[in-house]
């Protein structure tokens, strides 16, 4: 059949890069920005959800987002990539919304209570399980607790910046993130030793390798 062997010789349609992308944005900023967006717009939605676990106001702010860099395209000046150019904009904007709806962080310090463990339940997670099933915990943690670790884990900010982000002490930032993995600990030890742990530390950090996670918890 000849048009098969004639697709062979088509060009292949190449995906343009993100500096040509924001290249674009300069000459056809409508359609760069959605082009970026159909990238980036899931990825922009977790950054946000992380701080602000409701996916109606997490996708209401990533919106706004990519309106915002379609907004100042002529004045953008990215340092970075723009995928972490893309998710610092998403968590900056979730906790100003944070901030302007309560004005300070709620300072809940107990933690939430985990359900009785069902006999026989499965332990072994394939690796997106247990990502997911790490999510919904942190979800859990209270929302000062949840603030910090987020943004040592997942955004990498350090404890100095989260402390100046949050208005909080240093100390404050540390106790947090020790109450965070000490509850996750508790929480995921029946699924931890079945996994390596170069997989838990790069997701939690270096922590784990500290001793607050212990690897072949039976």
């Amino acid at each position: 059949m000849p048009i098969f062997g004639a697709c062979k010789h088509l060009p292949l349609i190449q995906e343009p890069t993100d500096n040509e992308l924001l290249q674009k944005l300069l000459t056809d900023g409508e359609e760069a920005v959605g082009m970026i967006f159909r990238r980036y717009y899931a990825a922009v939605c977790r950054a946000a959800y992380h701080i602000i676990p409701a996916q109606e106001i997490a996708e209401d702010l990533s919106q706004e987002v990519f309106y915002e860099l379609w907004r100042k395209r002529d004045q953008l000046q990215i340092g970075t990539s723009l995928p972490a150019y893309l998710k610092r904009a998403a968590v900056n904007k979730a906790l100003n919304y944070l901030r302007d709806q309560k004005g300070q962080w709620d300072d809940d310090s107990a933690l939430p209570s985990l359900p009785a463990r069902e006999p026989g339940a499965q332990s072994h997670l394939e690796t997106k399980e247990l990502q997911a099933l790490i999510d919904r915990y942190v979800e859990q943690l209270p929302e000062k607790c949840r603030l910090v670790f987020v943004l040592s884990r997942f955004e990498y900010l350090s404890h100095s910046e989260i402390a100046e982000r949050l208005d909080i002490s240093t100390k404050t930032v540390e106790n947090q993130i020790t109450k965070a993995l000490r509850f996750l600990k508790e929480a995921l030890s029946p699924y931890l030793k079945f996994f390596f742990p170069i997989f838990l530390a790069s997701f939690v950090g270096e922590y784990l390798l500290n001793g607050v996670f212990v690897y072949g918890i039976t």
